[in-house]
């Protein structure tokens, strides 16, 4: 069965967004609950419960349906159920409790997942911008300038839209919110190849959109350490390389290697720098880092580390694993620095 797709329009400043109906009003839905006043009739005045089929439980009238309905909708319901029994009563509907949001972020994202966002009345429902902080901010690897935001609506639908985060940032303009819903999905794309013009990742890697720090594991061959570093996001090569505090002495600089995990295909890749021409300003040396990103410094420690990755023929499942392997080579420190066929550099 092909789900229908509706779009639904978004404009970039957020004093003027949501103008899309289905996005203003609050919706219920399982879980909230409401006060229903009816002051002639105090007998008929209740507290009740959204249940699981999205049905509350009135004096009289039994089951109401009121998924999906705004509170102004209930009321009018409530009320003409009521008018079966009693002339004409007047009824107020309030919001007494309101149910957990769940949403789900994904693609690229620090940490995917399904997150609930626990709410109290009168309280804001979450915005773009928290949950994507709340899944750790996007990688250095996103594209904001295509954030999907995928509504389910009851009839099996969805309504879908793309959200231009990055041009209001370049522009130094506040960033369009969009309200989420529960069960609403966040997909974060990956930049693509041939994509990148006018694309400022380190501007995107200031804001705080994006996880704040990065994590880096130094692999020193001429200071014969292993080590981890925590450095701002949006950070160089170089600015890792001088963090670590390698000798310059008797290093042979020249053969660097920055080590990623590529998610996509499960595997390491391996990009091969030389930290001198760096140094002096060859801005192709001096890439951006990435979170878990490996930085090994010697050229014999780079070829050790290469032929083991090499001879390790099974793919990684995750970063996790890839951690665990980088993990294991350093818990034998010794053998991994022993005195090679050239000199310790």
């Amino acid at each position: 069965m092909t789900i229908p797709v509706v779009p639904f329009e978004l404009q970039q400043t957020p004093q003027a967004f949501p103008i899309n109906p289905q996005f203003r009003p609050y919706r219920l839905g399982p879980g909230d609950v409401l006060t229903i006043s009816v002051p002639r009739f105090p007998e008929l005045s209740v507290q009740a419960a959204v249940g699981p089929e999205g049905n509350i439980i009135l004096p009289l009238a039994g089951n109401v349906s009121v998924r999906g309905l705004t509170l102004e909708e209930a009321t009018e319901k409530i009320r003409a159920a009521y008018n079966q029994f009693v002339i004409d009563p007047i009824v107020t509907v309030g919001l007494a409790a309101q149910r957990p949001l769940q949403v789900s972020v994904t693609g690229e994202v620090t940490r995917p997942g399904l997150y609930t966002f626990s709410l109290v009345v009168g309280s804001t429902l979450p915005r773009l911008s928290t949950a994507l902080l709340t899944a750790g901010g996007s990688t250095t690897q996103a594209d904001l300038r295509q954030v999907v935001i995928r509504r389910f609506l009851l009839d099996g639908s969805f309504i879908e839209q793309r959200v231009d985060l990055f041009t209001p940032l370049a522009a130094g303009e506040p960033i369009p919110e969009v309200r989420l819903e529960d069960g609403d999905a966040i997909i974060v794309p990956k930049l693509q190849v041939g994509t990148e013009q006018n694309y400022d990742r380190q501007l995107v890697a200031s804001s705080n959109l994006v996880q704040q720090t990065i994590n880096i594991r130094i692999l020193s061959y001429p200071n014969q350490a292993v080590g981890n570093l925590t450095v701002a996001n949006g950070s160089s090569f170089l600015d890792a390389f001088t963090a670590a505090g390698v000798s310059l002495v008797g290093t042979d600089i020249d053969s660097v290697a920055v080590i990623r995990f590529d998610r996509e295909r499960g595997r390491a890749i391996v990009r091969e720098l030389n930290a001198r021409r760096a140094l002096f300003g060859d801005a192709s040396q001096n890439i951006l880092l990435q979170d878990n990103d490996v930085i090994v410094i010697g050229r014999n420690l780079v070829g050790r580390i290469t032929y083991a990755l090499n001879i390790f023929t099974q793919p990684f499942r995750d970063i996790l694993g890839f951690l665990l392997f980088f993990q294991e080579l350093t818990d034998s420190a010794t053998n991994l620095f022993r005195p090679g066929g050239n000199n310790g550099n």
